[in-house]
């Protein structure tokens, strides 16, 4: 693998990938599944970049076709902790807690010789909870009398009691003697262990929330006992690090056995959870399948950085904003075109046929899915207390809508500051000076790089450039009847404080190799659990039938792998683009 400071690599033709013959059954299913609508066909409603205000390139290198996340085992993500470490799932032994292996240890008292080490060690599994049938015999056979006396001395110090009455024991001295020890309580904590069991996540094709749900489904608790420095995507493979309360690491490490997708391991106990934004970054392993010949420098590519635009996961509703509230349910309800599941769309039908939630919500065989919520809260509160009905909808899923809107409005702000000023701190913009930004006058901006610029997603608590682009920021939230001076919302949680983003990030700790393979049902990557299970790691060939592009790169926090793996490609990485782009390669 090369490192960034490499001569340039020739990005050669990636053929289309055949598929091995099928069988009867298969072909058949294929047929019936190509002669409705395909995905392909629905994606093209989708949002494009450019729908979502992201329009410019900064590098100057002639970009290639390339079809990203044909696969989940194609984009593989490691979180990089508060300590500066990427996170690893290396390890899936339970580890042995140090006040109970401390309580056995120095209840063994040296001159004791008359318990096997066989004995010794049931007693260790019953202390360390891991005899699950809460009780261990020990048959002790003297004739003296005297070892019986030592044992019960013994026992009584580990917690273990004697079966049988004091006087049947004085009575059969010379008998044998049955000892049975006492699991701890089943909720017991140990006073000197750390109350939150941290540990490491692998997943594969799952979100992050997905995930905890199912974890507090088996475990029988609620979702936020569990605590994480991050989310991430659900079409990856992804190893993070997550924390939860007073849940031992034996019962996490049982999980393995019955979940799918997922692996826990690393265990480790200490005192305080994890918080949201403590990590320092992502480290991600990105392949990519290129469609044609391109001599590419991927060092000219990385060197600029990238535009930081934020993740704009879906439609801005302005009408929360606006205090709109029939227009919030109507967005949210209305037929739309695109790739949706057939129940949404009956759904959607039967609201616009009739404005009855009841008689819509019967259409709906999963009632979790936000229009669910929607529409049992309207169900519940009546279509004349919508702000209490939108309240059902998980806070999370609520913010998403005005979140959007601000992303949409920076990436549009900052394509505009990128056309006006390029590649260079001018007047007027915003750098960050602690928590507070500051406008940059003429000498400053002479002294500061692009790099150092920041720009504002809009809300009542931050400023705005002084050149042209604050006034842009005016102007498009005028044509939206949103006023900038006034972005204080009546409901509290739709109160738009705003932040600042830098406009560029670089990517660190980049390296990339040309890879060659003769079977695409191979994964191209060794992943953490493939690793553990000692599986092959996948052998690159000097000339094979299918080529790909694996490139690894460490990013801050907040900040989208998807955007930089645009800029290497100089081409739309939406979902709507990849999909069609991915279904006209491979068929």
């Amino acid at each position: 693998m090369e490192e960034a400071e490499a001569s340039p690599v020739s990005v050669l033709t990636a053929e289309k990938r055949s598929l091995p013959d099928e069988d009867p059954d298969h072909a058949a299913k294929r047929l019936r599944v190509e002669q409705e609508e395909s995905f392909a066909d629905m994606m093209k409603h989708g949002l494009s970049e450019a729908d979502v205000g992201i329009l410019k390139f900064i590098s100057e290198h002639r970009g290639f076709s390339g079809v990203l996340k044909e696969r989940y085992s194609d984009f593989v993500v490691h979180e990089i902790n508060k300590d500066g470490k990427i996170v690893g799932l290396d390890d899936l032994s339970v580890p042995a807690d140090a006040e109970v292996r401390a309580r056995i240890t120095h209840t063994y008292p040296f001159e004791l010789d008359t318990l096997t080490e066989e004995q010794k060690q049931q007693l260790d599994e019953l202390q360390l909870l891991k005899n699950k049938e809460g009780s261990v015999a020990i048959e002790v056979r003297d004739a003296s009398g005297d070892q019986p006396s030592v044992t019960r001395l013994f026992l009584n110090e580990t917690c273990v009691r004697e079966k049988g009455s004091s006087e049947r024991r004085e009575r059969e001295s010379a008998a044998d003697v049955i000892a049975c020890a006492a699991a701890p309580r089943k909720h017991s904590w140990p006073k000197n262990r750390g109350s939150f069991c941290h540990f490491v996540l692998y997943k594969e094709n799952k979100d992050t929330m997905d995930a905890i749900n199912l974890l507090s489904k088996f475990l029988r608790v609620r979702p936020n006992m569990f605590s994480y420095m991050g989310t991430k995507d659900k079409r990856a493979v992804t190893v993070q690090e997550i924390a939860v309360l007073k849940i031992s690491a034996e019962r996490l490490s049982h999980l393995n056995k019955c979940l799918m997708n997922l692996k826990l391991g690393n265990f480790s106990y200490k005192k305080q959870p994890l918080k949201l934004g403590e990590l320092q970054g992502n480290h991600f392993t990105v392949t990519l399948f290129p469609g044609h010949v391109l001599f590419l420098d991927l060092q000219k590519c990385v060197r600029p950085g990238f535009l930081n635009c934020p993740k704009c996961p879906g439609f801005g509703c302005t009408a929360i904003l606006q205090n709109n509230w029939k227009e919030v349910v109507d967005l949210i309800l209305k037929p739309r075109p695109g790739a949706e599941k057939g129940y949404l769309v009956k759904c959607r039908e039967e609201w616009a046929r009739s404005q009855d939630p009841e008689a819509a919500l019967k259409k709906l065989p999963v009632k979790r899915c936000v229009e669910g919520q929607l529409l049992r809260g309207l169900a519940k509160y009546g279509k004349n207390n919508i702000i209490t009905a939108f309240g059902l909808i998980p806070r999370n899923n609520r913010l998403m809508y005005i979140h959007s809107y601000q992303s949409y409005v920076w990436n549009c702000m900052v394509s505009k500051r990128m056309e006006a000023f390029g590649l260079r701190a001018v007047e007027g913009d915003l750098v960050l000076r602690g928590s507070s930004a500051h406008v940059l006058s003429a000498d400053e901006a002479e002294k500061h790089s692009v790099h150092d610029v920041v720009m504002p997603l809009p809300g009542f608590d931050v400023i705005y450039p002084t050149h042209s682009v604050g006034g842009g920021y005016r102007d498009m939230l005028s044509a939206d009847d949103l006023d900038i001076d006034s972005m204080r919302h009546k409901v509290r949680d739709y109160s738009l404080a705003g932040a600042y983003r830098r406009i560029l990030t670089r990517p660190s700790d980049v390296s990339w190799e040309l890879i060659q393979y003769d079977d695409p049902r191979v994964p191209l990557v060794h992943t953490d659990v493939e690793k553990l299970e000692n599986a092959p790691a996948p052998v690159y060939l000097k000339e094979g039938q299918y080529r790909a592009l694996k490139m690894e790169f460490s990013l801050p926090s907040s900040t989208y792998a998807t955007m930089a793996v645009r800029e290497v490609l100089k081409m739309d990485t939406s979902i709507k683009n990849q999909t069609q782009l991915n279904s006209s390669w491979l068929n």
